[in-house]
């Protein structure tokens, strides 16, 4: 793996990590969900979300480079079952949103940060949208040059994942710090967030 690392060229992955930056920059899925999270849960709400989405994005890049996300992507109907699923799950997070009541002790602070990490990792793995636009935009930047490709997808996907949850982290923290001071006005953020993932449910089944 690190021989196959020295041997991609520094340019190719100086274009890689330019084109990431705008992929981060860009408002997706990912970035709504975790700001949601943060508005809705305070900073540290924000960090696990983004954890949860870094980790189920590992998961969907340890597919592509087993090759099993090129067979889901073939399926139509997988990829239907797996778009369908998650967009139930956003709606069951939105109508739970909606009725959440405003955190009273630790307890449920602690809470808001487990329900916060795992909600973005399955928010991530229920999204086909990652598997194509890794099968899309990983590839792009691999040679079979530099060694095996399975190799350079890994080494991809890890910078794609790091740099991901450095910028995404930041924008959640940030969102957790607006809803911290806007504690007073929690139902109002809950309401918030529950339209957002509702937003993304749709987003999803019909994009």
């Amino acid at each position: 793996m690190l021989e196959t690392f020295a041997n991609m060229e520094s340019v190719t992955l100086w274009a890689f990590m330019a084109a990431s930056l705008v992929m981060y920059l860009t408002p997706g899925a990912d970035m709504m969900f975790t700001i949601a999270s943060g508005i809705a849960g305070g900073p540290k709400a924000g960090f696990a979300a983004t954890l949860g989405v870094t980790l189920g994005l590992l998961v969907h890049i340890t597919l592509a480079a087993a090759g099993l996300a090129v067979v889901i992507a073939a399926s139509p109907t997988a990829l239907l079952v797996i778009r369908y699923a998650g967009a139930a799950y956003l709606v069951v997070l939105a109508w739970e949103s909606w009725r959440a009541l405003p955190p009273s002790d630790a307890a449920d602070g602690r809470a808001n940060v487990a329900r916060a990490l795992r909600r973005g990792f399955l928010t991530n793995i229920m999204n086909p949208k990652i598997i194509l636009f890794i099968l899309a935009f990983l590839p792009q930047f691999t040679t079979p040059e530099a060694g095996p490709i399975w190799q350079q997808i890994v080494i991809l996907g890890l910078m794609f994942a790091a740099g991901g949850f450095v910028v995404v982290s930041m924008i959640g923290l940030s969102a957790g710090l607006v809803g911290a001071k806007l504690k007073k006005a929690t139902g109002v953020l809950n309401k918030c967030a529950s339209i957002i993932f509702g937003s993304l449910a749709a987003k999803l089944v019909f994009d």
